[in-house]
């Protein structure tokens, strides 16, 4: 004998689970009216979808940038989906929204310790893989990113396109909103390290030569290539390195460096992380 399935019985398991109405009718016929087993059956065509999507790119997305309440830890994750109608779908934000919050919480090491994370009986990668079956499409965590500092500020780019947290060296009063206007400096231009000694050592190779070659073809005699070269590096750590770039809402010219220390002279950034779509 069937078990009759209410109307509400329906509401409750969809405010459960997050799945369309018909899908949580359906799950709850196939478990004649058990709970436990409709929410199974729910996570079951999840892994199914997920199995099936697997090959997908997952190249939209939400990006969320977080701080702790003492403004020492700070993360920022992507959650990546297939399409641009589902990142803008307010629940699919607030989802990506609660994977951060946990990330936050729990602050893991990196990615698969975050997939790992146990929430209310499930993991952060049970929680995805039922996503992935409510909306069926690709649901992906496709980045995760920590840090720690004296003081973290965060900055999430309009539309939760990308998001920035920068760790500072010291507390200091009024950072919050410096803080915001250097990672709106890292979402704009891109820097790959807070200062030269943080870029990697065969980048560094390959732009010298990069700038000796330039010099070659333009004429220039062997024994002056080398110091070309390093001229040219000197112009790509000030381009491409936080704290030597020129500040974009400067009103007068300076470096973000020279901008940080109107603050207080001893303050710097000791880290950022900088994720986005993509």
């Amino acid at each position: 004998m069937s078990v009759k399935i209410t109307a509400a019985d329906v509401k409750k398991l969809r405010d459960q689970s997050g799945a369309g109405m018909m899908d949580c009718k359906k799950a709850l016929v196939e478990a004649n009216g058990d709970f436990e087993q409709a929410v199974e059956y729910l996570r079951k065509k999840g892994q199914k979808m997920t199995e099936k999507r697997a090959d997908r790119v997952a190249k939209e997305g939400v990006v969320i940038a977080l701080t702790s309440d003492d403004g020492a830890k700070g993360i920022v994750v992507r959650i990546g989906c297939e399409t641009d109608f589902v990142a803008k779908n307010e629940d699919f934000v607030n989802f990506a929204k609660s994977i951060a919050e946990t990330a936050l919480a729990s602050f893991p090491a990196n990615k698969e310790d975050l997939l790992a994370t146990s929430v209310a009986g499930s993991t952060v990668n049970d929680q995805i893989v039922e996503k992935t079956g409510v909306i069926g499409e690709k649901v992906e965590l496709s980045s995760y990113e920590r840090l720690e500092a004296a003081q973290v500020v965060p900055y999430i780019h309009m539309g939760y396109k990308a998001g920035v947290v920068v760790g500072f060296s010291k507390a200091v009063e009024g950072l919050n909103d410096m803080g915001r206007n250097v990672a709106m400096q890292i979402a704009a231009m891109r820097p790959i390290a807070v200062d030269k000694d943080g870029v990697d050592a065969t980048v560094i190779e390959k732009e010298i030569e990069i700038g000796k070659e330039q010099a070659r073809n333009e004429g220039k005699p062997e024994a002056i290539l080398e110091k070309i070269a390093q001229g040219k590096l000197g112009r790509f750590f000030k381009d491409n390195t936080l704290l030597n770039q020129e500040y974009v809402k400067a009103v007068k010219k300076e470096t973000v460096k020279q901008y940080i220390q109107t603050l207080d002279k001893e303050l710097t950034v000791t880290e950022f992380k900088h994720v986005t779509l993509g």
